[in-house]
């Protein structure tokens, strides 16, 4: 399994606009970041979970090899605003791109993207084929077994997915016990760790690690960063062991 992190940002990434922060100023590639997303290679399936504002400069960035399906973890804006851009891959592919989201997703894709589902359809819009999932059970994608995972958002539900002993979790800061029963075993760990103060919806830097030090997978990165988390250089020293920051076109492979 191949995991490519194509942003790693929290959701007005970073640089900030207007911000001269040490951190929004930094020359170092590591800190700037784009709206969080990554890509999963298992089986021969090519997986994007969350299409995000920069879905398109990801994808430049990171072309996949065949039609990815996407794969949503909640409705916010900062991980379904680029959704228009899979109509590149409708013209290559010349067929509908597969998509898999709940039906709290589903319902704010239909009001963003009101044209992609109109009964008559202006030429050239995206073209999607809708499967409906949820958090309480586990889907198979071409083969490959996708367990959700229940999260809060403060009190929106989310999901994190489990595909075989990887795991990615994105604005989250609650994860019930059963919950964590699906995160045992993990080689990855992707976790969001949004800053060092504590947020009403986020994990902090220290809660991820608490996490991270209960589920005890091989490895964990944490995404989701602001750039009141700090420099990149600065806070990696700051991490336990196995610990690591993600960035953007970081690549890790998985059994």
């Amino acid at each position: 399994m191949r995991i490519t992190f194509l942003g790693t940002g929290t959701s007005q990434g970073v640089p900030v606009i207007g911000c001269n922060c040490e951190v929004c100023i930094s020359a170092d590639e590591k800190d700037n970041r784009l709206r969080t997303s990554a890509m999963v290679e298992v089986d021969g399936n090519t997986f994007v979970i969350d299409t995000g504002p920069d879905f398109r400069q990801q994808m430049l960035r990171n072309t996949p090899t065949d039609m990815p399906k996407v794969i949503f973890t909640h409705e916010h804006k900062d991980h379904i605003a680029g959704l228009d851009d899979i109509r590149a891959f409708n013209f290559k592919y010349r067929k509908p791109i597969e998509i898999y989201a709940s039906n709290a997703v589903q319902d704010a894709l239909k009001r963003e993207y009101h044209y992609v589902f109109a009964a008559q359809k202006y030429p050239g819009v995206p073209e999607v084929n809708l499967h409906t999932i949820s958090g309480s059970e586990s889907f198979k994608i071409n083969g490959t077994k996708v367990i959700p995972v229940q999260l809060l958002h403060y009190k929106m539900p989310v999901l994190g997915f489990r595909i075989k002993d990887f795991a990615y979790i994105t604005d989250a800061n609650y994860i019930a016990p059963a919950e964590k029963e699906k995160l045992k075993h993990l080689d990855v760990l992707v976790l969001n760790a949004l800053r060092k103060k504590e947020h009403i919806s986020h994990f902090n830097l220290e809660e991820a690690i608490a996490v991270v030090t209960e589920l005890k997978p091989k490895r964990a990165y944490f995404t989701h960063i602001s750039h009141l988390l700090g420099k990149h250089n600065k806070v990696s020293p700051e991490l336990p062991e196995d610990v690591s920051l993600a960035f953007d076109g970081l690549v890790v492979e998985s059994d």
